[in-house]
């Protein structure tokens, strides 16, 4: 059961007490209206919080920090939840019943979360600018490789132009031109921004109850200079005219994408109806796109749909010959509509419900795995908890699937192919 606890205007802590696990986790979280200006810079600044404290001046003494605390590790968090963009850090350490006696783990890693928050090393009123250039060319380094995924390529470009007028078009990470403009004192001016205006977002798992957390963190808060600004609501697709885009790349296979609209999100009681439709339509080697467009028809190399429940996007993405382009589109059209007239046998459905039912079990197989759900769901505004949401998609029946495909609208296409450009 998770526990809520306001700790102070626009900071929520969500305790989930298992004692299951030998290690525990927490994550801070800011959370941030997804803007173009300020993308880049809320992912950069994770990584620079990691490289050093004004007491643990550099990696290596971050390294032998964590160590002493029973081999604990801290990594970076930057998450797109629908319209917001989370930034911050999430902790990984022992449970304090298996430390050795008259030792404790979870109190010293929040002093330490609290120094890697605000003891970051400054110079001229920045962050190290060392540090931020390092930071900066990994950060660009990650961007770029996106060119090496065709897939992912792919798929960024069509939720681009898709979304063109809607936040869940930018990039998650920003723009390369963006990140490299950044300099130290901006990016410190920013950060001290978003700490003071945010939401902020903390969520643990472990077996320490929810009151001593909040106890805990009480160093922190006290630190903190406030003053909240609300975030808007998650919003659904914002419409626009769509268009069918054809690049021209050095490539060896064809790239197929495909968006959809639906006014179903997660937000509705439809949503599961709609996860069960994209189960069977195209989720995995049991859809009607694997099982027909790539085994029966040999159409393509790889096909599958991804369905952006905060937005009501769905998505088709195919890897294909670049002749293939057309009659590909058409075989995927015609299994939607195959969904839409309600060809979809008792087995079709059962599949579907069992293969989601079995994700939502493995939520609670580890303490990251409640963290993912159960912090992003806060934020998406999903009020559905794993037992709810299966009990919704056990009940899910043929009739609510059929209308949930008659929902879907082809919005826009993106074909990446063979050539010099």
């Amino acid at each position: 059961m998770i526990k809520t606890i306001e700790l102070s205007p626009g900071i929520e802590l969500r305790c989930c007490r298992d004692s299951r696990f030998k290690q525990g986790c927490l994550s801070f979280q800011i959370v941030r209206p997804m803007l173009a200006d300020e993308n880049a810079m809320n992912a950069l600044v994770p990584s620079i919080l990691l490289r050093g404290t004004r007491r643990y001046g550099d990696l290596r003494a971050i390294t032998g920090r964590l160590d002493e605390l029973y081999g604990a590790a801290v990594s970076t968090i930057v998450r797109r939840v629908g319209d917001y963009q989370t930034t911050g850090l999430y902790c990984s350490f022992m449970d304090d019943r298996f430390a050795l006696p008259g030792d404790a783990v979870l109190e010293p890693m929040l002093a330490f979360l609290t120094e890697l928050l605000l003891d970051s090393p400054l110079e001229d009123g920045g962050f190290l600018p060392a540090f931020v250039e390092s930071e900066k060319k990994n950060l660009i380094a990650t961007i770029e490789s996106e060119l090496n995924d065709k897939r992912a390529y792919a798929m960024g470009k069509l939720l681009r132009t898709m979304c063109r007028e809607d936040a869940f078009g930018l990039p998650r990470l920003g723009e390369t031109a963006q990140v490299a403009a950044i300099d130290p004192v901006q990016l410190y001016t920013h950060y001290r921004k978003i700490l003071r205006e945010s939401q902020i977002q903390i969520f643990y798992v472990g077996s320490a109850e929810d009151r001593t957390v909040a106890e805990l963190l009480q160093p922190l808060l006290q630190r903190l200079e406030r003053s909240f600004v609300p975030l808007a609501p998650q919003t659904p697709f914002r419409p626009c005219q769509g268009v069918d885009t054809v690049e021209t790349m050095e490539v060896s296979q064809g790239k197929l994408c495909m968006g959809f609209t639906s006014p179903i999100t997660n937000r509705m009681k439809e949503f599961p109806a709609m996860q069960v439709l994209n189960t069977i339509f195209g989720s995995g080697m049991t859809s009607k796109l694997f099982l027909n467009i790539r085994e029966k028809m040999s159409l393509c190399y790889s096909i599958g749909s991804g369905y952006y429940g905060t937005k009501g996007i769905v998505t088709v993405s195919a890897g294909i010959d670049f002749d293939k382009e057309e009659v590909t589109r058409e075989a995927v059209l015609r299994q939607l509509q195959a969904c839409q007239e309600g060809d979809i046998s008792e087995e079709e459905l059962t599949a579907a419900r069992q293969a989601i039912l079995s994700s939502l079990r493995a939520v609670h197989d580890s303490p990251s795995g409640i963290e993912g759900y159960y912090a992003t769901a806060a934020l998406s505004g999903m009020g559905l908890a794993p037992a709810e949401y299966m009990a919704a998609v056990e009940a899910v029946t043929k009739a609510q699937v059929v209308a949930a495909a008659n929902s879907l609208r082809l919005h826009t296409t993106y074909f990446l192919k063979g050539g010099s450009q």
